[in-house]
C-alpha cells in the first residue's frame, strides 16, 4: 500500500492510545500497542473499512468532520490536531523560502537589546536564522550552530550542555515534525535522512511520531564557563514572515542563573571589546 504521511501519522497516535485511555474494553491477543482500527473507528463514528483506508493511503481527502471525529478518539493536543489537518491539507501550511528565511532588521535590533536574554529566531525546520550576541555565547561549546536538531542529535556537547538530554531530544524532534505538515519540502527530507543516519536515538524518537509545538518550558543547561542555568523561554511568531519564531530565553530574577547569565553577558562584553582593541592596534 502507498504510504501517506496522514497514515503514518494516525498509526503512530492510536499506538499511544490504550483501550483503558478510550474507556473501552481489551479483548484477546493484542500485536500491537494501543488501539485496534476497528476501535478507532468505532470511537470516532467511521466504519473500519474507511478508517483502514485512510492508514493504508487508500483515502487522502478526509473531511473536517472526519478529522475532528478522530482528534477526539486518538486524545489529540492542540499542536497534533493541527498537524493532522495540515496533512490532509484542510490548513493552512507554511512554506520555506529565500523570503521568508531572511530576518526582518526590525527584529534583529529589537533582539540585540536584549541584555539579559538569549534570543534566537527559528524557521519550520529549526534552522537558526539569527540570534543576539548573548544566544551566541550561551551556545559557544558547539560547533554545530545552524540547526537545532544538529545541535541536539549530531553535536558532541550536546549531551554535557543539556542536563536532560533525552527529554530535549525526544522535544526537539516532536518539535521538527510540525514541519511536515507544511507540505512537501525537499530540505526537510534531506535533513530527516541526515540525522537518521547520524543519529540511532534520533531515529528512534522520530519513529515514535510525537508532535508538539515550542511553548513555555523549563531548560535546564550547564555551561562550561558559568555552570548551570536553568531558565524558561517563550516562543513568538512573527507575524510578517510566517513559520519563523522568536525563541526568548529568561530566567528568574534574583536566581543564580539571573546571575550566570549576566556573568556570561559580561564575559562575551569584555571578548568583544578586546577584539575591536586588538582589531584598531590598541594595547
Amino acid at each position: 500500500m502507498p504510504a501517506t504521511e496522514l497514515g503514518d501519522f494516525l498509526r503512530s497516535r492510536r499506538s499511544q492510545v490504550t483501550p483503558h485511555d478510550a474507556g473501552l474494553h481489551s479483548y484477546g491477543v493484542r500485536r500491537v500497542p494501543g488501539l485496534r482500527r476497528e476501535e478507532v473507528a468505532i470511537l470516532a463514528g467511521l466504519s473500519a473499512d474507511y478508517y483502514t483506508r485512510l492508514e493504508q493511503g487508500r483515502e487522502r481527502n478526509p473531511s473536517a468532520q472526519v478529522l475532528d471525529a478522530l482528534s477526539r478518539a486518538l486524545r489529540l493536543d492542540a499542536d497534533q490536531e493541527m498537524h493532522l489537518y495540515r496533512l490532509a491539507r484542510l490548513a493552512p501550511g507554511v512554506r520555506g523560502s529565500g523570503a521568508r528565511e531572511a530576518v526582518a532588521p526590525a527584529l534583529l535590533q529589537l533582539m540585540n537589546t536584549f541584555d539579559s536574554a538569549p534570543a534566537f529566531v527559528l524557521n519550520p525546520l529549526l534552522d537558526v536564522l539569527a540570534r543576539n550576541r548573548l544566544a551566541e555565547a550561551l551556545f559557544s561549546s558547539f560547533t554545530v550552530t545552524d540547526n537545532l536538531l544538529r545541535m541536539v542529535f549530531t553535536d558532541p556537547a550536546a549531551a554535557s550542555f543539556y542536563a536532560d538530554w533525552p527529554r530535549v531530544a525526544q522535544a526537539s524532534a516532536a518539535t521538527l515534525r510540525l514541519a511536515v505538515g507544511h507540505g512537501p519540502d525537499a530540505r526537510l527530507s534531506a535533513l530527516v535522512d541526515e540525522l537518521s543516519a547520524a543519529s540511532p536515538t534520533f531515529r528512534r524518537v522520530w519513529a515514535q511520531g510525537h508532535v508538539r509545538g515550542k511553548t513555555s518550558e523549563a531548560k535546564n543547561l550547564v555551561h562550561p564557563e558559568v555552570g548551570a542555568v536553568d531558565l524558561t523561554f517563550q516562543a513568538f511568531d512573527v507575524r510578517d514572515k510566517p513559520g519563523q519564531q522568536l525563541i526568548v530565553y529568561q530566567a528568574e530574577p534574583g536566581s543564580s542563573s539571573e546571575h550566570a547569565l549576566k556573568l556570561l553577558g559580561s564575559l562575551t562584553a569584555t571578548r568583544d571589546r578586546e577584539q575591536r582593541d586588538a582589531r584598531a592596534g590598541r594595547p
